[in-house]
């Protein structure tokens, strides 16, 4: 068997033997015949005489390669129209400016046809944020944090300090009245837009969300107006919690500051449950209990300032109360000690709220200044008025839990 041979030396071989029969090689065009006529007188190199030397000088031959592949790479390499607009002078491959102006047909932001279109404006003004406004952003920012460490900012008589409020407090609980309760809000056109109301709310939860999630929902929906809510001595004893609480507009659910307030024309919030609301078992969800004496209603008959009931549906399930742990909450001083489906099983994060879906609604507003203000001392007057609010505030429950189709998802 004749072995195989390596191909390099049979191409090598077969170019030998075509120079011997005096023809080119297939990479040069064949011989014009004055230039053949020419390479009929040999060159005498000193190694004898070398016949039929190729038409094509070799340095020519690689100088028209580079040529037309330089021409290729050129082409390849062309400047789209919209890249050429933002380009004042375009080099090319030799290094020298592009001929014309560019392409003036297209508008702004167009791009030619076959182009990818952008649709994040990515490469765009209008798809980076503008400097100028983030260092706005953080130069606020900075002089937020000196006015704080140096104490230049107000407060008033009851410790309320709208600026922290609306920077900082509202901020945090805006994400979870927006994506974590999903609250959706009805009636708050009813809200005063600029006079002093009392608002009254049923209570629940074991944790007073339902309190928070109404200032955020009054101060977006009001045009910036804050929620002064009414709290238990209890708040105002926690250490930490307390201190907040003021610096939210909170302060003691007392007639006397609660009249200071209306008169001044401020939103107040009250939940006349109290702890008996906050605090029942999960199997009474959604039933109202006792409003106390009506002291809220005096004060708003004194101050002659409407009522406006708000009827919250969600908050009973972020913590369904199975059990009240008497022992423990006396042990502990609180009104209450609850066991839940993740307290105190789950540690901390027993403390996350179940996200579920909420309903508040704004009722029409109970009118008291036809009244009065020394009707205020009359009890039965005051019921009325007390009985009047519950039993609006809890039809109300009964008709949004009836149009709300699932706990979670709404």
């Amino acid at each position: 068997m004749t072995p195989r041979r390596d191909p390099v030396g049979l191409g090598a071989d077969r170019a030998a033997v075509e120079r011997a029969r005096g023809r080119g090689t297939p990479l040069v065009s064949p011989a014009s015949p004055e230039s053949a006529a020419g390479a009929e007188e040999s060159e005498d190199t000193g190694l004898g005489r070398l016949p039929n030397r190729p038409q094509v000088p070799p340095v020519e031959v690689i100088d028209l390669v580079a040529e037309e592949a330089g021409r290729a790479m050129a082409e390849a390499m062309v400047v789209p129209r919209s890249t050429a607009r933002r380009l004042e002078v375009v080099p090319d491959l030799a290094g020298e400016p592009a001929a014309g102006p560019p392409d003036e047909s297209l508008p702004d932001g167009d791009a030619p046809a076959g182009a990818p279109e952008d649709p994040e404006g990515h490469g765009t003004e209008e798809g980076v944020d503008d400097p100028a406004h983030l260092t706005e952003l953080l130069l606020d920012a900075v002089e937020f944090v000196r006015r704080r460490l140096s104490g230049d900012f107000a407060v008033d008589e009851f410790g309320f300090d709208p600026e922290l409020t609306e920077r900082v407090m509202l901020n945090v609980l805006r994400p979870v009245y927006e994506r974590w309760f999903r609250v959706e809000l009805r009636g708050a056109d009813r809200i005063p837009a600029d006079r002093g109301a009392l608002l009254v709310g049923n209570h629940s939860g074991t944790l007073a969300w339902d309190a928070l999630m109404t200032q955020v929902a009054v101060h977006d929906s009001t045009g910036g107006r804050f929620l002064r809510l009414l709290g238990a001595d209890l708040v105002f004893a926690t250490p930490v919690m307390g201190d907040v609480a003021r610096r939210m507009g909170a302060t003691l659910a007392a007639s006397s500051d609660a009249e200071r307030l209306l008169s001044g024309g401020e939103l107040v919030g009250v939940w006349p449950e109290g702890f008996k609301g906050i605090g029942k078992n999960f199997r009474d969800r959604y039933r109202l209990q006792r409003f106390g004496r009506g002291g809220f209603v005096a004060a708003a008959i004194r101050t002659q300032v409407p009522i406006v009931p708000v009827s919250i549906v969600g908050a009973e399930e972020i913590y369904p109360m199975l059990a009240d742990v008497r022992p423990l909450a006396r042990l502990t001083g609180a009104p209450y000690w609850p066991l839940t489906p993740t307290w105190p099983w789950f540690g901390p994060l027993g403390l996350v709220p179940l996200p579920s879906k909420w309903l508040i609604e704004f009722g029409e507003p109970v009118p008291t200044d036809q009244l009065d203000p020394g009707a205020a001392d009359d009890p039965m007057v005051v019921f009325e008025i007390t009985d009047r609010v519950r039993e609006t505030i809890q039809q109300t429950l009964y008709a949004l839990l009836v149009r709300r189709r699932s706990v979670f998802l709404g």
